[in-house]
């Protein structure tokens, strides 16, 4: 008889008392030894009570014939595994919830100054505990009747949800808080300066929940391979438990791994409550008195910092204190961190006699039973520039607007990645709908409501969530934040999968371009800000050039490789993989983002650039600032244009059924060699406005667009493919060019304007319906009538630029349009008690980069920041050695110096 009993029960009973074990080392620890119960110990001990119930009833139902084949159950024994089943599923959700809900208000304890940090907490307890809630009632009420779930027999007209199915459905929220909870408390984590094993202690403490994410991974898989061994025996995935089909043998394992789940996490989340009783018990094993790495001649014991940073002063809440002052220059150890910041706030907690806060704690040396809780709560400061564990460099970032063209290139590039990952995600998409739309035989309609979906993100991601976060914690935290909603999204097609439904389907297309609409308003305002303005096209056409090579490979990989074998409903579910490995990506990138120095640009600073043109800008056209009637018509042309390149997309493939049916390359093909041509043209428009204006090259585009889409409806064969390919060519720097052009002179409300235009995208959303309707009515060729009407329309920006004088001053950038790194404040008062003539700056742009004139003759912001004649003697310190806060020793020093900072803003401006 083939039995599945040994495993599932010896595997589930050693992880849960171990879990016990665990929850009863806690309560000692904070009883005996902390003398104080927190709420988060009474919801870890409530985790514990349901998955006493819990796992119970999975030990009953291993006892009564699960991981049996049905057959081989005695019938007597059914009703029994039928409830304890029944239980088994209710019980699950509701364990998890409070496990993490006990983890997260553990968190709360840290800190109660990171504002940013306890809102993350309380938006992942909302969705913890609602998600929980949710999913609960979904187990219990999985049958209707209800007493269909564990009736034998079922009775008559009952309907069930599968379990295995529900489960998978599942799976996303419980990944999404796993990553929420691991990476939570990384920020604290890394902000703190500890002795060397205190800090392998801490780090190893909190990286226990990565071995639930595992876990849930683990399960997932199994619970996969249920899913599809019986969707093989059914032809169905979706399963009724009317028939039971094998369920007590498919099921066994995965209730297995969803057991070692709970167990796992309650004994993570036990982890750091046990550090005191290690203390007490082994306290050579977190004292740092004998490691080397500690001893008092080891920098960290003393105090010494690996930087040359003053140490954080600790600040106690109750009480005075003696101020603590830093050492002299006398080669005396300055004041501090490791064993005297440790002294210090022992000290303090003899004198108050106040709980001190879990961080504390957390970081305490072990020396015995002086590691109690009995501390005061400390508040520690840094400087902008310091590493933190030894390999985080926290440095603050520069302006983005104060960078030079190779200054700016690093921050680019890596920017770049993000547009490179939503290119990718955008061609994956295209396929997978494709593929749904086969698999569940959907119909055109509904086939572009799924395209809709995606842009339906962009109508309303920008400025709900994009503009919020981008106008108060900048272009990192806007980074971040699209980055979790992409994976969020790219993990809701996990259930729509599994479930086949249309309508999550849609839903997880939505949550994926929300994300990336957020992700693309900081993305593109960032490369167009990041270094002189001049080359804003430039960059920006680069970037989404490298977008563009994304959404041609995503789509050759996924059809090729990743979704060449989806012809089923078991086979999509198995592609679910690759959107795991995405979102994973994801979350990986957004915490890689958050440590490194990405330069933001503030309004004041946006301010003081485009004031510099305010005459330029604030001239009226039509009784409008010029610089508003230009965003506005560049929101109006970037929509249309979008709309247009949507329409092409979602039609190229039944046009070139249409017009050379007889062509041995599949519309597949003609699609890649499309998004190639636009790539390739992304680039190209790059290099030409090295030698053409911006606006030049926008109109020749739009021109380009209506010749060709017109040529388009009036030609067949190979002849109509090239005409269709040009469409992609000249479709391809207009975005870059509209997006730069429409931002620049907005000044404080860049950032705005930013997300307007990101809204514009959305643009993709509604056309394309209005082109299948023309090709229903009329024809494929017909239908492009509306590709011209939109381009068309998108046409009146590049005229409004071209035509307008005070418009073309406004757009057409200068040279070194940047603000000066340097500051000249003592320039302007020797040049003002000279009453030295001020000249305002003209716009010497002729054409592209290259036809500008860079003559320090002609053009005087071009010139060094040097001191005027007579600054010299009456400063003995060059300027640019007062502003690295550094005296020289000696005049031959002072002018050496001098000479080198002369050099180095020579080669900048250069």
């Amino acid at each position: 008889m083939e039995t599945r009993r040994p495993e599932t029960l010896g595997v589930s009973i050693t992880f849960f008392v171990i879990a016990s074990i665990f929850v009863a080392l806690r309560f000692i620890s904070r009883i005996f030894i902390v003398r104080r119960v927190g709420l988060h110990d009474y919801l870890m001990l409530v985790a514990w009570v349901i998955d006493f119930g819990f796992s119970f009833s999975l030990f009953y139902a291993t006892q009564k014939g699960l991981g049996l084949h049905s057959r081989d159950i005695l019938p007597e024994n059914k009703a029994a595994l039928g409830k304890a089943n029944y239980a088994f599923t209710v019980l699950y959700n509701p364990a998890l919830m409070a496990v993490k809900t006990s983890i997260l208000v553990f968190y709360l304890t840290l800190t109660r100054n990171q504002k940013v940090f306890r809102w993350a907490n309380y938006v992942t307890l909302v969705v913890v505990n609602a998600a929980g809630f949710a999913l609960t009632m979904v187990n219990v009420f999985q049958c209707r009747p209800v007493s269909a779930a564990f009736a034998v027999p079922v009775p008559p007209g009952a309907h069930c949800t599968d379990i295995v199915t529900l489960y998978l459905s599942s799976s996303p929220v419980n990944i999404i808080t796993d990553l929420a909870i691991l990476f939570l408390p990384i920020p604290i984590l890394t902000q703190m300066r500890l002795p060397f094993k205190q800090k392998v202690i801490l780090v190893v403490t909190f990286s226990f929940g990565f071995f639930v994410a595992v876990v849930d991974v683990i399960r997932i898989a199994f619970l996969q391979q249920a899913a599809i061994s019986r969707s093989l025996a059914m032809q169905s995935i979706r399963l009724q438990n009317t028939s039971r089909s094998d369920f007590s043998w498919y099921a066994s394992l995965s209730f297995m791994w969803s057991a070692v789940e709970v167990n796992v996490s309650i004994i993570c989340g036990c982890v750091p409550s046990l550090k005191p009783l290690v203390a007490r018990l082994i306290p050579k094993l977190i004292r740092d008195t004998d490691d080397p790495h500690t001893s008092p001649h080891h920098h960290y014991a003393t105090g010494d910092s690996p930087v040359a940073v003053p140490p954080p002063v600790v600040i106690p809440t109750s009480g005075p204190s003696p101020a603590l002052s830093p050492s002299g220059s006398n080669g005396s150890k300055p004041y501090g961190t490791g064993s005297g910041s440790t002294t210090a706030r022992r000290q303090s907690s003899n004198q108050t006699n106040q709980t001190m806060g879990i961080l504390d704690f957390l970081s305490e040396p072990g020396n015995g039973p002086q590691d109690a809780e009995a501390n005061t709560h400390t508040s520690t400061s840094y400087p902008p520039n310091i590493t933190f564990f030894d390999f985080v460099n926290m440095k603050k970032p520069e302006s983005m607007l104060k960078l030079n063209n190779r200054e700016s290139i690093a921050p680019i590039a890596l920017t770049t990645l993000l547009f490179f990952l939503w290119g990718f995600a955008y061609g994956l998409l295209d396929t997978l709908n494709a593929q749904f739309q086969t698999i569940v035989q959907l119909d055109k309609w509904h086939s572009l409501g799924l395209h809709g979906a995606y842009f339906g993100g962009y109508l309303l991601g920008p400025l709900l969530v994009g503009r919020p976060v981008l106008k108060i914690w900048g272009f990192k935290s806007t980074f971040i934040t699209g980055l979790c909603i992409y994976a969020c999204g790219s993990l809701v097609f996990w259930p729509s999968a599994v479930l086949t439904s249309t309508a999550a389907f849609t839903i997880s297309n939505f949550i994926v371009g929300f994300g990336l609409a957020v992700l693309e308003t900081a993305a593109n305002p960032f490369i167009a800000l990041c270094g002189p303005l001049e080359n804003s096209e430039i960059r920006l056409n680069i970037s989404q050039g490298v977008q563009a090579i994304g959404s041609v490979l995503s789509p050759l990989l996924a059809k090729k490789v990743l979704f060449k074998g989806v012809q089923d409903v078991a086979s999509l579910v198995d592609v679910q993989w690759t959107y795991l490995g995405i979102a994973l990506f994801d979350v990986l990138l957004a915490v890689a983002f958050y440590y490194l120095p990405v330069p933001e640009a503030s309004d004041a600073d946006l301010k003081e650039l485009a004031d510099r043109r305010r005459d330029d800008n604030m001239t009226k056209v039509a009784g409008i600032p010029v610089v508003w009637l230009t965003l506005a018509l560049g929101i109006w042309s970037q929509f249309f244009y979008v709309a247009g390149q949507e329409v092409l997309s979602t039609s190229l493939q039944p046009f070139v059924r249409a017009v050379h049916p007889d062509t041995s390359l599949s519309p597949f093909d003609f699609l890649t060699i499309g998004h190639s041509v636009f790539a390739v043209g992304r680039f190209i428009a790059a290099f030409a406005q090295w030698f053409l204006k911006p606006r030049w090259i926008l109109m020749v585009s739009y021109i380009g667009l209506i010749v060709f889409s017109v040529l388009c409806m009036k030609t067949t064969g190979l002849t109509g493919v090239v005409m269709v390919m040009l469409v992609y060519f000249f479709e391809s720097g207009v975005f870059s060019i509209i997006f730069a052009i429409s931002l620049r002179g907005t000044a404080q409300h860049t950032k705005t304007a930013a997300a307007m235009l990101t809204m514009a995208i959305s643009g993709g959303t509604f056309f394309p319906f209005a082109q299948y309707a023309a090709y229903l009515a009329h024809g494929e060729s017909y239908s492009f009538c509306v590709l011209v009407a939109l381009f068309a329309a998108g046409a009146i920006f590049p005229l409004y630029l071209n035509l307008v004088p005070a418009v073309k001053k406004q757009v057409d950038p200068v040279p070194n349009e940047y603000l000066r790194r340097h500051h000249r404040h003592h320039r302007r008062r020797k040049r003002a008690s000279v009453k030295t003539m001020h000249r305002e700056k003209e716009n010497p742009s002729q054409g592209g980069v290259l036809s500008r004139r860079r003559s320090l003759v002609f053009d005087p912001d071009l010139l060094p920041d040097l001191p005027m004649p007579g600054e010299t003697h009456q400063s003995s310190t060059p300027l640019s050695i007062r502003n690295s806060n550094w005296s020289p020793s000696s005049p031959m020093d002072s002018q050496a110096s001098g000479h080198s900072a002369s050099k180095r803003v020579s080669r900048r401006d250069s």
